[in-house]
This record gives C-alpha cells, sequence and structure tokens, in this order.
C-alpha cells in the first residue's frame, strides 16, 4: 500500500496549457508531489538485464512513480503511447492506457469499436477507391456529407461538402495526397451543436451543449463555438458511460449529437480540454480527476 502522498506525473508538453495548469495546482493542492514532464523529451532503453528505463532527458524517472496523467496531442501520438505504455509496464496508475489513446485517435477505430459494441454513431464510410465516390455520397444519404482525417482533434481536419461535386474533388485531393479519412452523413437536424460529456473513473462529472460559431459549423470551443447548459437524457448518460468504457477510457471527452433517430456518439477524446467546461459547468474536472488517480493508484499499488 503507497503513503498518502503520491508521486504523479502529468505527461504534458508544457504546464502553460490550462489542462496541464489546472490538473498541476489541484495535485499540488492535495498534497502530492507533481511534475509536469515533457513526453517529447523522453526516451525508453530497453534490452539491459534490469527492466526497460524511461528517460527524461539525461535523468532516469522510472522509479517511484505511482501514477501518470498523460495529456498528449494529437501530432505526437504514437511517440506519447508508447512512453504511456512504458509507465503502464513499469508498474504505473495511468487515467488513459495507451491502448485506448490510440483506438481514440484513430476516428476510424473509434467508429468500428463503437458500432461493433452497438452504441449508436453517425453513418460511416470509409474507402480507397477513388472510382466510386459518387456511389459512396449516395450511401451516406446524398449531400452535403462530412469529410474527416481520421486523426485530428479541435475540429482540426473536419471539412463539409455541400454537393456531390465539392465532396468528389475534396475526396480526390485528399485520396491523392494519401490522407486517411472517413466520410459521415451529415445530421441537418444537429444545427451544429453537439454535447461533450466528461467522464471521470466511468462516471458522468460534467457536461454541455456546444453551438457552432455563425461562420463555422464545427462547434468545438477552439473554433469559436459557444456553451450553454445541458440536461443529459438517461438514455445519453448511458451511451456515454458504455463508450469510455469499450473505448477503454475511464477518463475521456465523449462527443454526442441529437439526431432524429435519438442520439449518436461523434467522437471520445483522451485528452479532453477542461477551460470551457470548467468555466462554464462550475465543475471542478481537474480535481475530479485528481480524487481518481488518488483512489485508484492506491489500489494498484496494494
Amino acid at each position: 500500500m503507497i503513503s498518502s502522498t503520491m508521486n504523479i506525473y502529468i505527461l504534458s508538453i508544457s504546464s502553460r496549457i490550462y489542462s496541464t495548469n489546472r490538473l498541476y495546482h489541484e495535485a499540488a493542492k492535495r498534497g502530492h508531489n507533481v511534475r509536469v514532464i515533457d513526453h517529447t523529451k523522453c526516451a525508453v532503453v530497453l534490452g539491459e538485464d534490469t527492466k526497460p528505463q524511461i528517460y527524461f532527458g539525461a535523468e532516469n524517472i522510472t522509479h517511484g512513480v505511482h501514477a501518470i496523467i498523460p495529456r498528449i496531442g494529437t501530432s505526437v501520438t504514437r511517440h506519447g503511447a508508447a512512453i504511456v505504455k512504458q509507465f503502464e509496464m513499469n508498474g504505473a496508475f495511468t487515467t488513459a492506457k495507451s491502448l485506448g489513446i490510440i483506438r481514440s485517435r484513430n476516428k476510424l477505430r473509434t467508429m468500428q469499436i463503437l458500432a461493433r459494441k452497438r452504441i449508436p454513431i453517425p453513418k460511416t464510410l470509409f474507402a480507397k477507391d477513388t472510382s466510386n465516390i459518387k456511389d459512396h455520397i449516395e450511401l451516406l444519404g446524398g449531400a452535403p456529407i462530412i469529410i474527416k482525417l481520421q486523426e485530428g482533434t479541435q475540429g482540426l481536419g473536419v471539412m463539409i461538402a455541400d454537393s456531390k461535386k465539392s465532396a468528389k474533388s475534396i475526396i480526390e485531393s485528399l485520396y491523392n495526397m494519401n490522407v486517411n479519412i472517413i466520410m459521415q452523413e451529415f445530421i441537418e437536424e444537429a444545427n451544429g451543436q453537439d454535447i461533450r460529456v466528461y467522464i471521470v473513473g466511468n462516471k458522468i462529472v460534467a457536461a454541455m451543449m456546444r453551438s457552432s460559431g455563425e461562420e463555422d459549423f464545427r462547434s468545438n470551443v477552439h473554433r469559436g463555438g459557444t456553451m450553454t447548459s445541458v440536461e443529459l437524457t438517461q438514455y445519453e448518460k448511458k451511451m456515454a458511460i458504455h463508450t469510455a468504457k469499450v473505448l477503454g477510457l475511464p477518463v475521456c471527452g465523449v462527443d454526442i449529437i441529437r439526431s432524429k433517430r435519438g442520439p449518436l456518439v461523434i467522437e471520445a477524446n483522451s485528452s479532453a480540454g477542461l477551460e470551457g467546461i470548467e468555466a462554464h459547468t462550475k465543475v471542478n474536472v481537474a480535481g475530479e480527476i485528481i480524487k481518481y488517480v488518488e483512489k485508484n493508484a492506491r489500489k494498484f499499488g496494494k
């Protein structure tokens, strides 16, 4: 059993990022030894007589860490997930396992897992054959359609094609650049709104409605979207919690849109931001994450 004071590493490229800063201060306020570790500056040494070692620059940080909180950026997903995996293998508790991070970062893989678990999602299509683009658009119910890069966050890499002609042009261009994409039906009745549900320990701690700005169909706060309060239905609550569980992300943001056929999950974010949801809901989400770490890292350390 580990002591009440824990050594916690927040894996983030900067302590100045709002979410990282909030987590750091909440952990420190509760008496823990907390460090922000830039995972892009970490290296793993394998093949020695002892178990693999993790280095932060020239410093060996392998030993004595009880828990990690990964805040891995999209552009360094694979490296970040590899560092997380090594901490896992060395016995540290983590709020997001490496497999969950990789799963959620690939939109196609996310949709495949959710579809297999019968969690409702927008009609989604993945293909490589450019000769059947028009047929693919029809399979999604016709234009407009949503085109998404398979890896992206904060609304980056999400496009809307208003016509078959524009869809064909965008898709062919992306295929020719060897960019992996998925296509999804456009849910008109969502009116540019989605619901961000914040999950901590497979429980909902906060939720808000996000609406797109006047000049952008994407509802992400980073894209100029606005926030309003929302009351989740019991079905939406179960759907969000189930999504987090099947993706292996006990701490995450789950995004849901409301359609004529009911709520649909569109994404899960393993490093969901705290600024917008804390400001709007007044919920101390960072504190809830630290409490979750305390409870589970102690169990993990028995």
